[in-house]
Order: structure tokens, then sequence, then C-alpha cells
């Protein structure tokens, strides 16, 4: 059995620090933050349950029910943030744009967002929603990490061929600043390779010293 890295460890001790449905009610801009961001329904409340080996994230057969920006502590240093997935059709118009003018500001100006993990859902990828995330991601020069998710819904060979013509596309539209995976929360497919990209950004130093040392 491998060895926790200090992130799974972390994960393990993750705790609610609060919810915020605007900027100014975050917490301090300081340390380290990676956010999730996913079109209602897409599964990112599983995939980040999944990958923090808690349950942070509700999940819910009603989309939609995520409507604050909530943060998560793994210590003093280091946040996970759940964002509001308001892209369901039955949000209100007036609480999507409300969403919209405070998610932009979030991933804008947010000094210590080091990444993003973008979750959609693989038979229904690169949704309008996702789109604009994508681009708010490259308008800040944000690492980004697509999670396919949900690819155990479809054969191998399919998912497989689904994840080349993602990548294919993604790579021409915003270069390599964003990566794309399979995932599968029920499987735990993916769940090693995209610890590693978490890894690199919540312990930049040690990026360093393997670098180095190599």
């Amino acid at each position: 059995m491998p060895l926790a890295t200090p992130l799974v460890s972390l994960c393990q001790r993750a705790s609610f620090i609060k919810s915020a449905s605007e900027v100014d009610q975050c917490p301090p801009d300081q340390g380290f933050e990676v956010a999730f961001a996913g079109r209602s329904n897409a599964g990112k409340s599983s995939a980040l349950n999944t990958l923090t080996h808690a349950r942070l994230a509700r999940t819910s057969k009603t989309p939609g029910r995520t409507q604050l920006i909530n943060f998560f502590g793994l210590d003093e240093q280091r946040r996970l943030v759940d964002l509001p997935g308001y892209g369901y059709a039955k949000v209100p118009l007036a609480l999507k744009e409300h969403w919209k003018q405070h998610l932009d500001a979030y991933l804008t100006h947010r000094d210590s967002l080091v990444g993003l993990v973008l979750v959609m859902d693989i038979r229904h990828p690169l949704s309008d929603f996702d789109q604009m995330m994508l681009q708010w991601a490259g308008d800040s020069s944000l690492p980004t990490l697509v999670l396919l998710s949900k690819a155990d819904k479809l054969a191998f060979g399919a998912s497989k061929n689904e994840l080349l013509k993602i990548q294919a596309r993604v790579r021409k539209e915003h270069g390599d600043l964003v990566s794309v995976q399979l995932f599968s929360s029920p499987k735990r497919q993916g769940v090693d390779e995209a610890h590693a990209v978490l890894e690199q950004w919540f312990f930049p130093d040690l990026l360093d010293i393997d670098e180095a040392q190599g």
C-alpha cells in the first residue's frame, strides 16, 4: 500500500470553515486555495468527497443546491473551495447573475487561488458553463484540471476516445494551462492522478525540491 502523501493526510483532517455569498465574506486572502467547479449534476460534490476521503460537500439528487462559496480548511495555510454550480436551468435568472458576478470576482481577484478543478460529465462536456469557467481561468493564468466525471458510464474505448477528443480541443483553445483526465467517483478512477496535480499546487516547495534533486 502506498504511503499517504502530505495532501492525503491533510484531507483526512479537512473541516468546514465558512460559506460566503459575496467575495468580501471570504476568509483572509492568504495561503493556498484550490477551487472546485462544475455545472450542476456534473458530479462535483462526489468528486470533492472522493478526493478528500470525506463527506465535505453535500451530494443531492436535486441539482443546484450549492448556492454559496464553501471553504474547507486542510491546515492554516491550505483550503479547498466548493464553488456554486449555477448552470441548472431551474435556478432563477437573478440568482444566476448574482453567482456569476461574484464567481467572476473570486476567480479573477483571489490571490491565494492556485488552481481550479473543473468537473465535467463525460457524456455532456464543454457546456457553456464549462467554457465560461475555462475562459475565466485563462484570463487569470490559473492552472486548471478538468475531471471528466462519470467515466464509468461509458465503455472503456468510448471514454478513451472522448478523453482524446476533449484533450485536443482544450489544448488548441487554452494551451498547456489546462490538463484533462478521466474520473469516476464510484470506481475511484483517476484519484491518484488528481492527487498528484493537487499536490503540486498545494506544495510548490516540494516540487522545487524534487526538480532540484532530479
